[in-house]
């Protein structure tokens, strides 16, 4: 398969439209089309059931966006990663998420900083789920996932921390009493718990508000509109307006740090050593 190809593909996919798909690849739709069954005809499956009204991808192609995705990820993490090898000042870039272990990130830098042969950091703030994308194609050199909610599939990992959740409400609350709670108590609450965007940029269906960071989900949480399960380091940074309560049966969140597993920068590797021994 050409990475031509499987971008045609991968637009189709995703957009479940010929004329749209064609649009946003900046080019006729009958090519796109011919394209399309050209590919099929080559791997001897249907990748898409088409109608007069709709096209729906088969099970061979739900298989090939998932894996074509990858594949465009890795072609241009290679073109980006080439090019910022070739640059004279090197650097790494860092992704983390916005409002998350802003204090273990503080004394990464600082430690990383003191090392010889350190590299300048960028850090990459980042939307939930949004610095393991970074990390897959090439935009991030290094990244902190959070586990269980980040996959590290197909990175090299090392744990830096576990810690508990507890929930966030607003000061004052009925709960905010509570020596500790349960998920049920979670479930039960008057407040909804708020919608993250998915991978696509969609919204799950529910009654609590769409959220994008950190900053916005603590405002709302002041407001009385949500409340929220965070790992327990979000108390350093909390407003006064804002209480927490441990959530005992809330499965534990494992900072790693993750790194692709062929890459071989000196700065890189330092930059590893040195979160582990922290």
């Amino acid at each position: 398969m050409e990475t031509r190809e499987l971008r045609y593909f991968v637009a189709v996919a995703e957009e479940l439209h010929f004329g749209r798909a064609a649009e946003r690849l900046g080019i006729a739709q009958p090519p796109l089309s011919r394209a399309i069954q050209q590919l099929e005809r080559r791997l001897g499956v249907t990748l898409l059931d088409r109608t007069n009204r709709t096209i729906a991808l088969t099970e061979p192609g739900r298989v090939l966006l998932h894996e074509g995705r990858a594949a465009l990820d890795a072609v241009a993490a290679a073109d980006r990663r080439t090019r910022r090898a070739a640059r004279t000042e090197p650097s790494l870039v860092l992704a983390t998420k916005a409002g998350a272990t802003s204090e273990l990130l503080a004394k990464l830098l600082d430690a990383y900083a003191a090392e010889p042969g350190a590299v300048a950091v960028d850090v990459e703030l980042c939307a939930p789920g949004e610095q393991e994308r970074l990390l897959r194609d090439g935009r991030a050199d290094v990244a902190l996932l959070h586990l269980p909610f980040d996959s590290t599939a197909g990175f090299d990992t090392e744990e830096l921390r576990t810690e508990g959740q507890v929930a966030v409400l607003p000061a004052g609350h009925l709960l905010s009493i509570r020596t500790h709670l349960r998920m049920a108590d979670v479930d039960a609450l008057d407040l909804p718990l708020p919608r993250w965007p998915r991978a696509d940029g969609t919204y799950p269906d529910g009654p609590g508000p769409e959220v994008h960071d950190q900053v916005q989900l603590l405002q709302l949480i002041a407001l009385g509109r949500t409340a929220a399960v965070l790992p327990e380091t979000c108390r350093s940074h909390l407003r006064d307006d804002l209480t927490t309560v441990p959530v005992l049966d809330a499965p534990p969140v494992t900072t790693v740090i993750a790194w692709p597993p062929h890459s071989r920068s000196q700065p890189l590797a330092t930059l590893i050593r040195t979160a582990t021994a922290l």
